[in-house]
């Protein structure tokens, strides 16, 4: 074989050599993306499992808010139904404003600031929205590490040629940055 040969079969096993490179790492992001959803997914359980018990301990000493509890379980039910980032990033989106409403209600119930059940909840919520926040901080750098596999050249010639996509972050709409501010005591 002529060195002109050798060459051609080293760039070919190079360049097969730097496909399967791109493509395990295309595929780790991607179950890394997938992983960090996951951990979303349980402390979202967490929250949808807390929101109903603090609904029925708050409904009767908030006799004249049903609207708002109402809200808030219908909000918490399509969260519950939505199923992967696509449908639950606005359902939670929503579910959280409702939640916001709320707990800006609890200030006009001093009965509910003295409620023993009422605080462990809401230490509980509270608990949980901060690691939710963690889990979505982990998920959004995740799926920038993904995005920026899938979108750059030269690995986005293997994305594209075997499906991969970018991933949707998890955002917070302009205005709802702000946490709702709370004061049980």
């Amino acid at each position: 074989m002529s060195t002109g040969a050798y060459i051609v079969i080293g760039i070919v096993v190079v360049l097969l050599l730097w496909g399967i490179a791109a493509y395990n790492g295309l595929v780790r992001v991607k179950n890394q993306v997938a992983n960090a959803w996951r951990q979303i997914d349980v402390q979202l359980k967490r929250r949808h499992d807390l929101i109903p018990n603090l609904v029925e301990v708050v409904k009767d000493y908030m006799s004249y808010e049903q609207e708002t509890l109402r809200q808030v379980i219908e909000a918490r039910n399509r969260a519950v139904a939505a199923t992967g980032p696509d449908t639950a990033i606005p359902a939670e989106t929503a579910l959280t404003g409702a939640l916001g409403r709320l707990f800006a209600l609890f200030e006009n119930y001093p009965q509910l600031k003295a409620n023993e059940n009422v605080s462990r909840l809401m230490e509980e919520l509270s608990s949980t929205e901060n690691k939710i926040a963690f889990a979505r901080q982990f998920y959004n750098d995740s799926v920038m590490e993904n995005n920026n596999r899938v979108e750059t050249f030269p690995a986005s010639v293997i994305a594209g040629g075997f499906g991969f996509k970018a991933a949707p972050y998890f955002e917070v709409p302009e205005g709802e940055t702000a946490p709702p501010k709370v004061n049980l005591r």
